[in-house]
């Protein structure tokens, strides 16, 4: 008799952006005649920048050619690739970081949820609340959690983000194997400095733990003060795995293209306490469980480094920031409190109630779409997203819409 993993059984209810999903679509049916304005999940609505799309043109014509097609790629990515990211991602910033630390692959939410399969089931796992749900699933999928109740999992250290420590946590009571963190923070648009990160990762060494570090978002500091990757701070690249996307950016939510970066001093321990090595563990399950990302997109991904690509880049994520700039000081004008919207695509708004009736209010009455705080865990109730992920139009539009309704 084949079993199911009944760890599955312990998902609460549908995915968050999918239950999303579903009042849109319900909404719509009921209303075919409202436009709807979508501020709701992060996937960005701008067309690739010109120099990857020619990029990408040239390397389909490749593949159109005996001599130049090229069949199965390396697994950890094209050298061409993995050199550009090191040098303008890393070193550029005095971050010591080589291109064969970097791992290719076809997203930060696949790498992040593929990531704990390195390590022991009993590990203990830290995460921020409110938190992207992908950390947190991926572990109750594998059976780190115990039972979920009164909004949260059993065996999980919470590491509360609330208004009083401006939704950047502090360090934990009881002590984690695996942390997770999230800068440029989503939900919240927080942000955090390189003391504060220096204090995590000191305090990962004096632990033995391991910090899981998504900076998918750090495109979007224009704060020349804040770190855009955790291995801008001393001693990281023992204690610290980080992830990144070329999504945000260059618009490749679609196209599909991001990377991991495992340093090769980056340790864990196994049963007799012994330290082993991540790189190759990752490499191994990397070459096992995936088989590259495709070359047109490899090359399209490296034109974001060329210098008509770092113009294009930039800009789109300038226009992205002027449409954050919008809805703070809209948000800002009604009298509700907030964070992000300054190095960072999210504003995390204070709703004054229940986030998902006032996600409904939102839909219901103005057709603009939010993110309800709850779906990112306890400490997210009361609270909603906005998304910078639309045209500057169209965020013009949807905040006339609040106003009217709000005022």
């Amino acid at each position: 008799m084949i079993k199911i993993n009944e760890h599955y059984l312990k998902l609460q209810a549908s995915y968050l952006f999918s239950n999303i999903a579903k009042k849109v679509t319900d909404f719509q049916t009921a209303n075919p005649d409202k436009e709807i304005i979508r501020l709701g999940i992060g996937d960005v609505t701008h067309a690739l920048p010109q120099a990857c799309t020619e990029a990408f043109h040239a390397a389909v014509d490749e593949m159109a050619v005996d001599s130049s097609f090229r069949g199965y790629g390396p697994e950890q990515g094209y050298d061409f690739l993995r050199e550009a990211i090191a040098e303008n991602d890393f070193q550029s910033r005095g971050a010591d970081i080589s291109a064969d630390e970097i791992f290719v692959s076809d997203g930060a939410k696949c790498d992040t949820g593929n990531i704990q399969e390195l390590f022991t089931l009993d590990a203990k796992i830290a995460l921020p609340d409110p938190v992207y749900p992908v950390y947190l699933d991926t572990n109750v999928m594998a059976g780190r959690t115990g039972d979920f109740c009164d909004g949260r999992y059993e065996g999980i250290i919470y590491l509360n983000s609330t208004k009083e420590n401006n939704f950047v946590p502090g360090l934990p009571t009881e002590t984690p194997d695996l942390i997770y963190l999230c800068f440029p923070n989503n939900p919240t648009g927080s942000t955090i400095t390189k003391a504060e990160l220096q204090t995590w990762v000191e305090y990962a060494k004096e632990n033995k733990a391991l910090i899981l570090f998504d900076a998918a978002y750090e495109s979007f500091i224009r704060d020349e003060a804040l770190p855009r990757s955790i291995y801008e701070v001393d001693g990281a690249r023992e204690v610290a795995i980080e992830f990144r996307s070329f999504s945000k950016n260059a618009g490749f939510t679609g196209t599909r293209c991001a990377y991991t970066v495992v340093p090769k001093e980056c340790t864990a321990f196994d049963a007799k306490g012994v330290k082993q090595l991540i790189h190759p563990l990752w490499n191994r399950r990397h070459c096992t469980k995936f088989n590259g990302v495709s070359y047109p997109v490899q090359r399209a991904a490296e034109a974001v480094y060329s210098e008509a690509g770092k113009i294009q880049t930039t800009n789109l994520v300038a226009g992205y920031l002027k449409n954050a700039a919008l809805i703070a000081k809209e948000i800002n004008t009604l009298g509700y409190d907030f964070v992000g919207g300054a190095n960072s695509p999210y504003i995390w708004i204070e709703a004054k109630g229940d986030s998902w009736e006032f996600f409904d209010m939102l839909l219901n009455k103005t057709g603009v779409v939010c993110t309800p705080g709850a779906g990112f865990g306890k400490c997210g109730e009361g609270y909603i997203r906005l998304s910078a992920f639309n045209s500057y139009e169209n965020v013009e539009q949807a905040m006339l819409r609040i106003k009217e309704t709000l005022v």
